[in-house]
């Protein structure tokens, strides 16, 4: 669906040159919701601003849809980014009109009939969940709202594409997730492929199926985002798994917390994707003669299924510990590691 090739961006700021983006690569399949995080200065929102020209290139190829974006002219460019919507961070809304016509703006640009641009404005309505809104402006509008108004009006020409800078970034958490849910709902609806630049590690989490983490203009790591976050790589994306699932600090914590147990042996459990809803406790405290305490835990579900860690204590007799830990090794698909043993 979009393939990026050697694209770079150079600026040039008191005759020296800033590299935004950096000889990037990458591909993007049909139906993706795809998500490119990277700290403040990474180069995300230049990256996602190439794609449809509103930065140019250097040099390197945009192609979308089988359309190289990087060889078309003012007017193929025109008439391409009506297939490609785009939503931003502060909503860029037309203040002086209401929300039916910041929606219909993008349709009277494109030469639409007024009585299809009507069907369709309330067509966009009624889906981002603006209904009784229509004649209210921005200002009398709340963040999450401006930023429906944005959806809508960015899905008003059926694009192909969406490209989100840092939508959510302005919203408070509760107003987050209803947009994230939104853009989820939008993206099974219609097959909408969705490129999502933030630097917030749980909107990755929350919704998408691939991240690229980018670093000095550059991706530096990519992939499945289950597998990223359960085998990070570079140091800069295992700071963002610290977002959810703790820093060194949570590990100091555990380790403080299992020199209380002086007995038995303390077991990490490691639970990913389907594994994590096996009810193994329950089964392992039926099928053997052990004691289970729950030590500490946590499991994020991402969208690709979840992943946590679970520190039990097994007291009881040595071989039906022993007899325990062989039946997760060997039965389940939980990895197990005795990270003390006081028996």
């Amino acid at each position: 669906m979009i393939s990026i090739e050697g694209l770079n961006k150079i600026f040039s700021l008191n005759k020296k040159k800033i590299i935004a983006v950096d000889d990037l690569t990458l591909t993007i399949k049909e139906g993706e919701i795809y998500g490119v995080i990277g700290y403040s200065g990474a180069g995300k929102s230049t990256f996602v601003r190439l794609l449809n020209r509103l930065e140019e290139p250097t040099s390197g190829k945009v192609t979308i849809d089988n359309r190289e974006i990087t060889s078309l002219n003012p007017k193929q460019l025109r008439l391409a980014r009506q297939e490609i919507g785009m939503i931003f961070q502060h909503f860029n809304l037309l203040w002086s009109r209401t929300v039916e016509d910041n929606i219909a703006f993008p349709l009277e640009i494109a030469g639409i009939s007024k009585a299809d641009r009507s069907k369709r404005v309330q067509e966009l309505i009624d889906l981002v969940g603006l209904s009784g809104r229509e004649k209210a402006y921005p200002s009398q509008l709340s963040g999450g709202q401006k930023q429906r108004v944005g959806i809508a009006r960015a899905l008003a020409n059926n694009p192909k594409v969406l490209l989100c800078d840092e939508a959510t970034s302005a919203l408070d958490p509760e107003t987050t997730n209803s947009i994230l849910n939104l853009l989820v709902d939008i993206n099974q609806k219609f097959g909408l492929t969705i490129i999502l630049i933030t630097h917030e590690m749980h909107v990755i989490r929350k919704i998408c199926n691939q991240v690229a983490v980018m670093e000095q203009g550059k991706i530096v790591e990519q992939g499945n985002v289950l597998d990223v976050f359960t085998h990070p790589k570079k140091s800069v994306t295992k700071k963002f798994v610290e977002q959810i699932m703790g820093s060194s600090e949570a590990d100091e914590d555990i380790s403080n917390l299992i020199d209380n147990y002086n007995d038995g042996k303390i077991l990490r459990l490691h639970f990913l994707g389907e594994t994590t809803n096996q009810a193994l406790i329950s089964k392992l405290a039926k099928k053997f003669d052990v004691e289970l305490n729950i030590l500490q835990g946590k499991i994020v579900q991402t969208q690709a299924g979840g992943y946590g860690t679970l520190f039990v204590q097994a007291k009881g007799g040595i071989e039906e510990i022993n007899k325990a830990v062989r039946f997760i090794q060997e039965e389940t698909s939980v990895e197990v590691e005795v990270i003390r043993d006081a028996n």
